[in-house]
């Protein structure tokens, strides 16, 4: 019987993604009825491989793929909900991108550990995304973490994306992990510690060990889609240049603002309110920042209840717990012509305070929750009613910088 040989041929990488690429992106005409070598063939005459510099039909493929599923999100994305002025269609962009996060623990020595997320959750204005385990690498020999937008490189919209194949990485943030400060730990209970890592991230340690016990980020809907699949996994996705929107009535300040605030955690909401016809007069300026007052201390029909007892709920695969006092916020914030001015969803601790600031005299413990970034900062002042165990809500303001007001109108306030 004659020796009988086989020859096994390579196909350089450049056949392969124009392959990809003709597949993916090349006009489909229902009258060819070749085969799949002669399709391929064609597509290879007509994309003139061999004129390309390496590397020329993977960029072109990516490139042309990252366009693609912009423009669907988009469609997606458009319709919003009056209240938040967010888009309503959330769950189904996740879908449709086959979108998830990672985060991306980098060694002192150069190592990199990729942990999927754990657990994810789409509240009314943000997602939870939470991640833990048994095999977190000692805290000490990690200097960076990455949070990461996570979608397939190869898509087909027709079909659900599959968790195999690889995945293009988006950056949102990243994180020094080095010794924590003191002024960044925001509440603890008997087994962990949990501190505040800006903007929005949660990270857990073990009290007796401190190692890390679980990691959670909390991530605004504004943009959230488009900042978790749109950038690399070296740059954040950059957001579109801000055309300035002439204010018409600079004279009478700011006006017709309207704020939508989400406390939660775990699923469950102690606080989902919208709040309309917000203003400040022109020319009051508190060191860089314009007061927009939300709920006056001295009008009692503007306080508002918390719905249950405040607490952070966490969990690993083998303890869970409840902080008290600590919560999520969410807050959105419109302008006079309903675009999102200000937006924010971070981990917050209710903290004792003498007394409201600036109005009457409450009976029973007063406390304040405070935030800020960049943009603004919040203050809300609380009192707890012993009689119907609740806290209420007697204070809540809002301080825009001027830089910011200035920016978004072109303006000089």
């Amino acid at each position: 019987m004659p020796h009988r040989q086989f020859t096994r041929f390579l196909f350089p990488p450049s056949f392969i993604w124009i392959r990809i690429y003709s597949t993916a992106f090349s006009p489909k005409r229902s009258n060819w009825k070749v085969n799949s070598v002669a399709k391929t063939a064609v597509s290879v005459n007509l994309l003139s491989v061999e004129h390309k510099e390496a590397g020329y039909w993977k960029k072109e493929y990516i490139t042309k793929q990252i366009a693609s599923v912009k423009a669907a999100l988009a469609q997606v994305l458009k319709p919003v909900n009056p209240y938040t002025g967010l888009p309503v269609r959330t769950k189904e962009a996740l879908r449709i991108s086959g979108l998830g996060w990672v985060i991306i623990l980098k060694g002192k020595s150069g190592r990199d550990y990729v942990m999927e997320h754990v657990e994810l959750s789409v509240n009314h204005s943000s997602v939870t995304i939470v991640w833990y385990g048994g095999n977190w690498p000692r805290l000490a020999t990690l200097s960076t973490l990455y949070l990461c937008g996570m979608t397939p490189v190869f898509m087909d919209r027709s079909k659900t994306p599959t968790k195999n194949g690889p995945r293009w990485h988006s950056l949102i943030a990243k994180y020094s992990l080095s010794p924590f400060p003191e002024s960044t730990m925001i509440g603890c209970d008997r087994l962990i510690r949990i501190f505040h890592l800006n903007p929005g991230l949660l990270v857990g340690l073990w009290q007796r060990e401190e190692e890390l016990a679980f990691v959670a980020a909390n991530l605004h809907l504004h943009h959230l889609v488009e900042r978790s699949s749109l950038g690399s996994a070296a740059l954040p996705y950059e957001l579109p240049p801000h055309t300035p929107r002439l204010d018409d009535t600079p004279e009478y300040g700011l006006h017709g603002y309207q704020l939508h605030v989400d406390m939660h955690s775990g699923g469950i909401f102690c606080l989902c309110s919208t709040f309309r016809n917000l203003f400040t007069k022109k020319g009051c300026i508190e060191n860089g920042y314009a007061k927009l007052v939300v709920i006056h201390s001295k009008n009692n029909t503007d306080h508002l209840p918390l719905v249950g007892k405040v607490g952070l709920s966490w969990r690993t695969d083998i303890f869970d717990g409840c902080i008290k006092s600590c919560s999520v916020m969410d807050m959105t914030l419109l302008d006079e012509y309903g675009e999102p001015f200000w937006c924010f969803s971070s981990p917050v601790c209710m903290r004792s305070s003498p007394r409201p600031s600036d109005g009457p005299h409450f009976l029973g413990q007063t406390y304040h929750v405070d935030y800020m970034d960049s943009a603004g900062k919040a203050h809300m002042e609380l009192v707890w009613i012993e009689e119907t165990e609740e806290h209420f809500i007697v204070s809540l303001a809002l301080y825009l910088s001027v830089a910011k007001i200035n920016h978004w109108f072109g303006t000089h306030y």
